[in-house]
Formats: C-alpha cells, structure tokens, sequence
C-alpha cells in the first residue's frame, strides 16, 4: 500500500526584493521515511523548512502537513507538527520540566496526557538527571535534547529539525541517531545537517540543494564513491558544480521524490 504523503512542497517561492531565497520548489515526502536535507551556507534549506512549517510566508507556492495547507489551516496543521528551529528559542530561567508543561499546556495537551508525555520524553532524551535544573545553566548539548523534548512532546506526525545535533557529544550523537530510526518507523522526518556521517547513519532518502535549486534527491549510498560522500557533494554544490542539471533529473511520479526545484 502507498504511504499517504506528509510533507509537500509545491511550487514554494521566497524573494526578498530582487534576491532569490528559494524558486520553484518541489517534492514530496511520505509517512514513515526519513529524509536529509543537505546544501552549503546560504543553499535556502533553512528557508525552505521555515516556509513548511508555516513560520515563514512563501512569496508563491503553497507546503503542506498530512494534506494541511499550512497557511489556510495553521493550527490543524502544526498538531500534526514537531520543529525544532537551528537556534531554538527557550526560556533560560524555566526549567526542563517547566517549559515542557508550558508548551504543552499551549497545545492544550490533556493534564493526564501532558504529564505522561513530559516523562516520555524526557526519558527519550536523557533529560531526567536535569529536569529540575534552570535551562540557562544547561550545557549546549542539554539545552539541544531539551529543544528536542518539546518538538516530541505533543507525538506529532511529522518532525522537521534543522541541524538537531549541532552542541551534542558522539554519546549523544549515537543515542539521538538510534532515537531517530526508530522514531522514523511511524512518522516522517526531515532534518537538515552539514554532517555527512549522519546522513549515512539515519537517512532514508537524501535531498541536496545548491543556489536555489534541488541538485540531488535519492538514497544516500547514490552519493557514496569509496565509502564517502564527500566528493558527490562537493561536486554538487561545489565551485562550478554539476547540481543544477542533476536536480532537474528525478522523476515526477517517484512515489517518494520529487521533482523540480529547492533551495
């Protein structure tokens, strides 16, 4: 059976006066698949994955969660919804525990429900030795599985995370990559990062954007020469690279691709 799609991108656009930001961008991802979003500084990634969540308005086109416009139906779209921004905003005289119990009370997360949610995650993400511990005070590494804990705590459909391991330790690189795979077995995640170790580690599918544009979309071991992905992407987003031709080359009715462009 065909997996509903989640996540969709369709024509999405951002300007900012005579600068392009993202143009034309396309694809589609179904539930239960776990997509990489990779590209150089200034590619449009977290552009694009702003625009999805509805935190930021395309100048044209249109992102969609679990079949939700997220500009016409925002809130039923965001229940559907985890994200966690690249610098998360979180309240550093809260603790752990406070702050988790303040964002799901805005979920209107049952009582019941939020407080067997909030040892759930907290327990996900290895918070427990810190819930009663001001947030400011954290270690970066800490302040990150907390930004984690919240985009978990309402059991949303989709996550979309942009780079969600940036400040953890290789310890917690590893517990975050096997909390992903098996998180990724009910719901579909797409995360943007620069490391591309994580990419061979967790992703199903792997997207790479360069100057506006999608250069790559299939399965990371089609990036993969000698055991490294290093020189594929280099010469994809690289000075005079290949990417622009490759991106126009997926097929428009892969079930789980998409064509066109993004940045």
């Amino acid at each position: 059976m065909t997996e509903p799609i989640m996540i969709e991108a369709r024509d999405l656009s951002k300007f900012y006066g005579p600068f392009v930001a993202v143009e034309s961008v396309r694809f589609a991802i179904p539930r239960g698949q776990i997509v990489a979003f990779l590209g150089p500084n200034g590619a449009g990634k977290t552009t694009t994955m702003k625009m999805l969540t509805g935190y930021l308005a395309p100048s044209g086109g249109t992102a969609e969660i679990a079949g939700l416009d997220v500009h016409r139906e925002r809130l039923d779209a965001t229940r559907r919804l985890g994200y966690l921004p690249e610098n998360g905003p979180l309240y550093p005289d809260m603790t752990p525990a406070e702050l988790l119990r303040f964002f799901g009370e805005a979920r209107e997360i049952p009582p019941g429900r939020l407080s067997s949610r909030i040892k759930e995650v907290s327990a996900l993400c290895a918070l427990d030795e810190v819930m009663e511990k001001p947030i400011g005070k954290l270690s970066r590494g800490f302040r990150q599985r907390v930004g984690v804990a919240q985009a978990l705590l309402h059991d949303p459909d989709v996550l979309i995370m942009d780079e969600p391991t940036a400040g953890l330790d290789p310890n917690q690189i590893r517990d975050f990559r096997q909390n992903i795979r098996r998180l990724g077995a009910g719901k579909t995640v797409l995360i943007s990062t620069h490391i591309l170790r994580e990419v061979e580690a967790v992703a199903d599918r792997v997207l790479v954007v360069n100057g506006g544009r999608l250069v790559f979309d299939g399965v990371p071991s089609d990036l993969q020469r000698d055991g490294s992905m290093e020189d594929s992407f280099y010469e994809l987003t690289g000075p005079g690279g290949s990417g622009a031709a490759a991106g126009n080359g997926a097929a428009p009715d892969a079930p789980a691709a998409a064509s066109g462009e993004v940045a």
